[in-house]
């Protein structure tokens, strides 16, 4: 992953928005920590789990909240997506909208060790072995892109394939795996120049040094939110990867929710809500797929 990922390894400040995907990019893949859904059976019933309170569903997130992830620093309102994930986890679950309380939890508090106050967290978390010595995840419901930004009237801006970025002077962070998207499967003409920080590409662009930077989705967010005036997402590259970076709903460690969490999630995958969230609050937000 890119070393500002894993959610807000990059703490946002701003944000804007994105993300077009089929199903086996929007919906993510079985990447799961948790105990098998299949194990579950007729126990994730709302009457029956063991929240932290009873009849209740409480979840948990950062404040701000920001979009596309959240709309209006309001993750109760349902708008965004991974509010408009919270809500469809609980409904798999059996819990009405109304009985849905939302909690802050700051991200670090969120992956250390530590009983939660929460029944789960949507926070951008990336699930990774380190953190799940601490943590439980569900299964992933969103897997992780790279993607291309720029500025506005550049000569990325309107692109819409892979094959137009082949001219480009393109930057990114040295060691991530932004950069080795940009340099295998754009694979530019010119070198892609290497930066120690995502900050000194975001410079170089201002400078108009480099067409454009290769970055994850969720920094592109914040370049083009916090760090861009005229900043723009050219686009998502295709999916490189069998296994994607993926974030997960977080949960205390050995959870007796946590197969039922991954049990919805894997439930809204395989009848197309993931997918189709991910169409309506994040691809029709300014970051299309490249094809």
């Amino acid at each position: 992953m890119a070393v500002s990922t894993g959610r807000r390894l990059i703490t946002f400040a701003l944000v804007g928005s994105a993300l077009a995907m089929a199903a086996a990019c929007g919906a993510p893949t079985d990447e799961s920590s948790a105990a098998s859904s299949s194990s579950t059976g007729s126990t994730c019933e709302a009457a029956t789990l063991p929240t932290v309170k009873a009849g209740t569903l409480t979840v948990a997130t950062d404040k701000p909240a920001y979009g596309p992830w959240f709309q209006d620093d309001d993750p109760a309102n349902g708008k965004g997506y991974e509010s408009a994930v919270a809500y469809a986890i609980a409904d798999k679950l059996g819990f009405a909208k109304e009985k849905v309380t939302w909690v802050v939890a700051p991200f670090n508090t969120v992956i250390a060790p530590g009983q939660k106050s929460f029944d789960f967290d949507l926070n951008q978390v990336s699930i990774t072995d380190d953190r799940k010595k601490a943590v439980d995840f569900s299964s992933g419901y969103y897997d992780v892109r790279q993607t291309v930004v720029s500025f506005k009237g550049s000569k990325l801006d309107g692109k819409t394939t892979v094959a137009d970025l082949k001219g480009a002077k393109l930057g990114a962070q040295v060691g991530t795996t932004s950069y080795a998207a940009a340099t295998d499967q754009i694979k530019p003409d010119a070198k892609v120049a290497v930066y120690d920080s995502n900050d000194l590409a975001v410079q170089a662009l201002k400078n108009r040094q480099i067409d454009g930077i290769v970055v994850d989705l969720p920094t592109a967010f914040y370049m083009t939110g916090a760090q861009l005036d005229d900043g723009v997402i050219v686009g998502q590259l295709p999916s490189a990867s069998s296994s994607p970076e993926q974030f997960g709903a977080v949960l205390d460690k050995g959870s007796k929710l946590t197969a039922c969490v991954t049990q919805a999630v894997d439930a809204l995958r395989a009848d197309g809500t993931l997918t189709r969230l991910v169409d309506q609050w994040l691809s029709t937000q300014g970051a299309p797929e490249l094809k």
